[in-house]
């Protein structure tokens, strides 16, 4: 077998690959699409919902970075709007750059959320656990979720899936242009990972027995 015939062989299955990767990724972006579709809003236009639940991300120094203070502004403006009596914050307590929901916690009540109104999921380790979590957990059945525009649609098709009647509401972005189209590829990649963990229904990676925390907040 002649080098050019092995380049060409190679080439071929180079480009099969590329083009099982492009329709997987496309294919998911679509489900997840019209799973969302209508039910993402602006912070000012959202609708109402017992619960807004705040997506986990990178702390530093124990303070909210860009995106993770992003995602709290708006949360505690649905809350002094009266959209939300309950805000459910869900990241990972061991994560590698700090304790997220100490550092979401102090955030919001800086922000003027009554720390009372503050219930915490020390286990949100992904978006679909987050999700699981909140409706196998903590028994939320209706809510807010809140994330980038980028991730956001994906937050609103799993909590959709696992019974949680979601709207999405974008998070504010104060960030560097090379950072969101990072954390976008990043989100694309992420998608078919979605629609597998939809598919399969898994559990979360950690199952915790009931916690009325979030029911004690709203019969307050």
């Amino acid at each position: 077998m002649g080098r050019s015939h092995v380049r060409r062989r190679l080439l071929r299955v180079a480009l099969a690959v590329f083009a099982v990767l492009g329709v997987t990724v496309l294919g998911s972006m679509a489900w997840i699409g019209v799973a969302s579709s209508g039910h993402v809003h602006d912070p000012d236009d959202a609708p109402e919902a017992p619960v807004v639940i705040v997506l986990g991300a990178k702390v530093q120094d124990g303070k909210p970075m860009s995106f993770l203070a992003g995602r709290l502004d708006a949360a505690a403006e649905l809350v002094h709007a009266g959209k939300a009596r309950a805000v459910l914050v869900s990241g990972d307590a061991n994560g590698t750059s700090g304790n997220e929901i100490a550092a979401m916690t102090e955030y919001l009540v800086s922000k003027g959320v009554d720390r009372k109104l503050i219930v915490g999921d020390d286990y949100g380790l992904d978006t679909y656990d987050t999700c699981a979590r909140a409706a196998a957990t903590f028994g939320i059945r209706k809510a807010l979720i809140v994330s980038q525009d980028f991730h956001v649609s994906r937050a609103v098709a799993l909590c959709r899936h696992v019974g949680i009647e979601a709207d999405g509401v974008r998070g504010y972005c104060d960030c560097r242009f090379v950072t969101v189209a990072r954390n976008t590829a990043r989100e694309w990649l992420a998608r078919p990972k979605a629609i597998v963990d939809m598919l399969s229904s898994r559990e979360p990676k950690v199952v915790s027995p009931p916690d009325d925390s979030i029911q004690r907040v709203l019969a307050d």
